[in-house]
């Protein structure tokens, strides 16, 4: 089961502005439990700081602009696909999709220069943005053994780990998972299904000082 089944994808064009939320206190830590085994295999940590109190509508549309402007600046990447999602708090957060075609070479975890490109920048947003915390979920296709493609999807989400923290991004905002070929996107049946499949997946969620800023008013 994959966590695109629980987090809720708006579009690329909706605006979240105004999408406030209210969870019940102790909701948000058990949501988050749940989004953590799924985006982790089990082994991961929530997207988003599930703070398990009341967030409310005011707040949630401070975070909710403030992803907006973001997700704008992510948007220009070459390669990046961006999207709305939702965090462990219901709150709105940012999810970019890699191809592998991108990034990888076939069964390889060494970055391209096209992809270090794209990282640069993506780098360069989240140092502007240092208010959320960053998962990176490697995946692949179903060719090869389980064992091949878990230990695959690790190095590939670790590699683009260590460059973004070399590009000054700290290691403690970075979670990697990976994900193996559990959470297709298209059929592997297929190449081309097989090439939407191979890829790399990044969520960005406010942390909890963002919440906290913006529940005093204050998040710029």
């Amino acid at each position: 089961m994959c966590g695109a089944l629980l987090l809720g994808t708006t579009g690329c064009n909706m605006n979240n502005t105004g999408k406030g939320t209210l969870i019940g206190a102790g909701g948000g830590a058990a949501a988050g439990a749940g989004l953590g085994a799924i985006f982790g295999g089990g082994k991961g940590a929530a997207i988003g700081a599930a703070i398990g109190t009341a967030v409310g509508a005011g707040a949630g549309a401070l975070i909710g602009r403030k992803m907006d402007k973001q997700k704008e600046q992510l948007a220009q990447i070459e390669g990046a696909q961006v999207e709305t999602v939702t965090d462990a708090n219901n709150l709105q957060a940012i999810k970019v999709t890699f191809n592998a075609g991108i990034f990888f070479a076939t069964g390889k975890s060494d970055l391209s220069q096209s992809s270090k490109d794209a990282l640069t920048d993506f780098a360069t947003s989240l140092i502007e943005n240092p208010l959320t915390d960053v998962t990176i979920n490697g995946h692949t296709d179903n060719t090869g053994s389980r064992a091949v493609n878990e230990r695959l999807s690790k190095e590939r989400a670790q590699a683009v780990a260590n460059y973004l923290i070399g590009k000054g991004v700290p290691a403690k905002r970075l979670t990697t998972n990976g994900l193996a070929y559990d959470c297709p996107v298209a059929s592997n049946e297929t190449a081309e299904g097989r090439a939407q499949n191979r890829r790399v997946e990044i969520f960005i969620a406010a942390n909890e000082q963002m919440v906290r800023e913006a529940e005093n008013g204050t998040l710029k």
